[in-house]
Formats: C-alpha cells, structure tokens, sequence
C-alpha cells in the first residue's frame, strides 16, 4: 500500500490563563495599530469584549467592534464586515468569539484584499488559487468556546441564502497568524453551550480517528483529543469557573480542528444543510446526530472504536461500549436524543440526505454512502430510532 498525505499543523498558539493581557503585543509582533475586533452581538456586550477593548486602548492602539453577524453567519455578514473594515480604515482582524465570529473574523480578512465575489473561493477544486494572497489582512484569532477550533482552521463555513447551503470558504492564508488561547475567556459559556461546543469538539476528533484517509499525525491527536473530552467535559459542565476543566476543553476542541484534515465524516455532512435550513446550533446538531451515524458505519469502525474505548478508559471497551457512554453522556448534558425535539421534522429528510450527499465531508466518512442512506439516518436521528 502506498502511504502519502499533504500534512500541514497548526499556527503559533499563546494557551494558558490570564493571558488575554497579551492581545497589544500579539497585534505588535503583526504590525497592527488598527485592529477590527470581530465578534457576536451577545459577546459584544459583556465584560469580556469591553476588557479586550480596554487592553488594545490602553497600548495606543485603534480599535473598534464589529458584532453585526448570526449564530449561523451569512454572505452579508462578511460583506458588512469587509465595509466596516475599509471605513475605519482597519490594517488587521481580531476575531473573538465562537465558531460564528471566528469563521466571520476569517473570512473578512480574506475578503478585504479581493476582488472577486466570496463564493468564488468555495473549496472546491482549485478555487483557492484566485485567492489574492497580499491583500488578505493579518488575523489574531481568540476563541471564547471550546468546541469549533475554527481558530486553527484555514476555512469558513458561511451560508450562501441563496442556495440555502453551507459553503466552506478555503485558502491557506486563512489561517489565523496568531491564536489567544485563555481558558478565561471561556468561563462565562453557559451550561447548554458548553456541552453542545463540547461534544463538537468530540466530534471532530472522532470524525478524524475514524476517517480512512492515512494522517497518522491526525490519529493521534484525535485519539488524546478524545480523552480529554472523556475526562473534563462533564466537570466543565458542572463547574463553568473549574479552569482546568475549561483548560483541556480548550485543547481538546484546537486538538479536533487540527486533527480533522484528516477528514471529516457524515455527522458534518448531516449538520451542514441542517443548519442551513433550520438555523441548529451547529454543535447541538452534531451531537443530536453523533450516535445514529455510528451505527450506519458500525461495519467499518467497530474495531477501531473498540480501541479507542479502551483508550479514553471504559469500562466496556467495544462499539457498543463506546456507544451506550455517548448516549448516556448526551443525557446527562441535557441533549436532545432526537432531531424532532428541537423542531425539525421527519418529511425533510430527502432534501437534506440529497444535500448531505453533496457536502465536501462526506468524503471522509468511513463508509461510502448514499442520498438515500443520509435520509434514513435522518429519519432515524428524527425518530430515536438507534437500532432497527
């Protein structure tokens, strides 16, 4: 068997508490004396976005907020951002936040330097290569939750509402040049996203672990990744304040995002046009479908998740094993068992098994499947249906 792979790891990280006090000199070392702080309307009002503020003005620096994105953000986001960034005639990003923001955050400073339409450089293809690279601004990413790890990415998930799709911008430039890591920031997350980006960042790494493409870099990551999921997200849950909890959680959710160029599988597949269509969290959405996609390809990862059951330390260490703790660990977060708690219902499925069929994950998923497999997977995350 022939092993290759193009590998490429992570940008410089700054992890640890308290060190959010560092964000003027990290805008220092990029030259920025203007910076745009990207983030959500929720955060742009707390505490934390105003002593992030304080910082950047105490050190000289020009800074101003742009919150004026979704939860499931869309091309106008980033174009609103883009005008907002040439107004104030900005030299860099600050992206703070979530998945949301720093997937906004991204792919305005892509944008600002372009002159082509944003769904020009979707990754499919050699898009990419229209990218012009001088113009894309410098990027310092601070990530307020652990479960995306969008921080570590080279792309953004933006809906085109037209299409009523998720479309992945991509270019390598995207990736952040500098990531703030401080569990701090985290703190303030509220029990049920703590749990829903907490399993995100579960799935992430188990997408990858499981993905048949050969990154044994990836596998590893993704494997610790895992564990450390195993081991702090209900702690996290139970005691927002805990920082070491918050700590690993961090790194557990930058381990998943780094780990997941290996691939990633149907459960992104499935959650992709779920968001799209119906506004899901995306984290609730992975979890919700996490254990109906186990067992659709339970004929090509029954061993493999019998290791790594082993590995994260259950008592059974087998597939079933491994699928009884996320069940139960979904329950105890207070996760929904089934798409139709949240609203979403049964007659969808063919449209959204069409449109997962056609998303770019799906070519890491473990088991080839279909449109119609993706349906009944749909159907059976709608009815509860996990066997049978």
């Amino acid at each position: 068997m022939q092993l290759k792979g193009n590998w490429n790891y992570p940008t410089s990280i700054r992890f640890g508490a308290g060190r959010a006090s560092e964000l003027p000199a990290m805008c220092g070392e990029l030259s920025i004396k203007r910076p745009l702080l990207v983030t959500d309307p929720g955060l742009a009002k707390l505490p934390l976005v105003a002593r992030l503020m304080d910082y950047l003005q105490t050190a000289g620096l020009t800074a101003s907020v742009f919150c004026d994105l979704r939860p499931n953000p869309v091309g106008r986001d980033v174009e609103a951002g883009v005008n907002a960034y040439q107004a104030g005639h900005h030299d860099g990003v600050i992206a703070v936040g979530g998945g949301s923001a720093l997937d906004v955050g991204k792919a305005i400073a892509l944008m600002v330097g372009q002159d082509r339409p944003l769904w020009d450089f979707e990754d499919v293809g050699d898009n990419w290569t229209r990218v012009n690279v001088a113009g894309v601004a410098p990027t310092i990413a601070v990530p307020t939750t652990a479960g995306t790890g969008s921080e570590v990415g080279r792309a953004s998930l933006i809906i085109d509402e037209n299409g009523h799709r998720k479309v992945i911008i991509f270019h390598p430039a995207m990736l952040p040049r500098l990531v703030l890591a401080d569990p701090e920031l985290t703190c303030g997350l509220p029990h049920h996203l703590t749990a829903a980006t907490g399993i995100d960042a579960f799935v992430h790494n188990l997408e990858a672990f499981c993905s048949p493409f050969y990154h044994p870099i990836a596998q590893g990551v993704a494997l610790e990744g895992m564990k450390l999921v195993h081991d702090w997200l209900e702690k996290a849950c139970a005691n927002g304040n805990d920082i070491e909890a918050r700590s690993h959680m961090l790194a557990a959710s930058i381990m998943g995002a780094t780990a997941f160029q290996k691939g990633l599988g149907g459960v992104h597949a499935l959650a992709h046009p779920i968001g799209a269509h119906f506004d899901t969290h995306h984290g609730l959405a992975n979890a919700i479908l996490l254990p109906y996609v186990l067992v659709k390809n339970r004929p090509a990862i029954e061993d493999r998740l019998a290791a790594a059951a082993s590995y994260i330390g259950l008592a059974d260490a087998s597939f079933d094993g491994f699928l009884a703790w996320i069940v139960a660990l979904r329950a105890k977060l207070g996760i929904a068992h089934t798409l139709s708690e949240t609203g979403i219902g049964i007659e969808h499925a063919e449209q959204i098994g069409h449109e997962a069929k056609q998303d770019p994950s799906d070519g890491g998923n473990p088991l080839p499947l279909s449109a119609d497999d993706y349906a009944d997977i749909f159907r059976a995350a709608c009815e509860g249906r996990l066997h049978g």
